[in-house]
């Protein structure tokens, strides 16, 4: 599964940004885009790299965030 980021404009024409869909597929995304957001207009579609997580926490940062919670070093 690939997960999909839309821009979009509603049909009142408010524009909603940042929306993730989870789906095998583009086709199958918008088909579940458009059961949400009836007559919505697609501004933008990327598909999104499941490698780029942002701030995510590695290992590494767990030990380290455990090891402030019980005051070790």
């Amino acid at each position: 599964m690939k997960k999909y980021g839309f821009r979009i404009r509603t049909r009142t024409g408010m524009i909603v940004e940042n929306l993730n869909i989870q789906a095998r597929d583009r086709a199958e995304a918008e088909h579940k885009l458009s059961q949400v957001y009836h007559h919505c207009e697609i501004l933008e579609c990327q598909e999104l790299d499941p490698h780029l997580k942002g701030d995510g926490l590695d290992l590494e940062s767990m030990i380290s965030l455990i090891n402030k919670q019980t005051g070790g070093n």
